[in-house]
């Protein structure tokens, strides 16, 4: 069933929201970084690093980071778990060349490497990996049903899913000033730095439009997820998914 989010593209309601979407993360790539960290005030990074946690007991050898972007969990992953692979796929080669860089220069090349991957058709045969991971990226899918089927498909049995997802806070007073300023500061500064005039009005929109916590537990199940939790954080500015196949 299709959910209000998946409607909802960068910049024109014509055309593919994929096409749209890989064109706006390669426009917004340079800088990605700097916007993702202030406009969270950094505290994204305390975010990835609770859901890169979550996987800790499990200690997985072979992870695959969706909607990796330019590679910041997919880089946290490898330094807290130490997994002797490592795949970050995205849609965007803008933003992975970002990502191929920063491995580069932490001497990771060896662990992370970094494949063009269509998050709904992967290219990766049934149960690959021991972890599937994604931070602030499902948003962005075309069809979310799909997408984390897809997820599902590549995990192993008894594997794990681990997602950071931006969602509204539900309670006062928390609620109406995070809307006041997705409304106001995040889409005024995004512009400003990233040069892209809806990147970040598109933001918003997803953020709003997204499905989150018991919601999300019902998504995870039908996609076939056999164990599935929530954790907000912040507020519930972010959201923890955590699932087990």
């Amino acid at each position: 069933m299709p959910y209000e989010q998946e409607a909802i593209k960068p910049y024109t309601q014509q055309g593919d929201k994929a096409s749209q979407v890989e064109q706006m993360f390669d426009n917004i790539a340079p800088a990605y970084d700097k916007l993702n960290h202030r406009l969270s005030w950094n505290i994204d990074r305390g975010w990835r690093r609770k859901a890169i946690k979550a996987l800790e007991p499990y200690q997985p050898q072979t992870m695959l980071d969706i909607a990796t972007g330019t590679g910041d969990f997919a880089i946290l992953a490898a330094q807290m778990l130490k997994p002797q692979t490592l795949v970050g796929a995205d849609i965007s080669e803008g933003m992975m060349a970002v990502g191929r860089q920063k491995v580069k220069q932490l001497g990771l090349s060896d662990i992370i490497k970094f494949q063009k991957e269509d998050c709904l058709a992967l290219s990766y045969p049934d149960d690959t990996f021991d972890a599937v991971t994604a931070a602030f990226g499902i948003r962005n899918f075309q069809n979310l049903d799909q997408g984390l089927s897809e997820m599902c498909r590549v995990l192993k049995k008894g594997g794990h899913l681990s997602i950071a997802e931006l969602t509204t806070p539900v309670s006062f007073p928390m609620k109406q000033l995070f809307s006041l300023y997705s409304h106001t500061v995040l889409p005024i500064y995004g512009r400003l730095i990233s040069h892209d005039r809806s990147a970040y009005s598109y933001l918003t929109a997803t953020i709003e439009a997204f499905p989150q916590g018991e919601e999300m537990m019902n998504i995870l199940k039908r996609a076939g997820f056999a164990q599935t939790s929530f954790r907000r954080l912040t507020f519930g500015i972010c959201t923890l998914y955590f699932a087990t196949k």
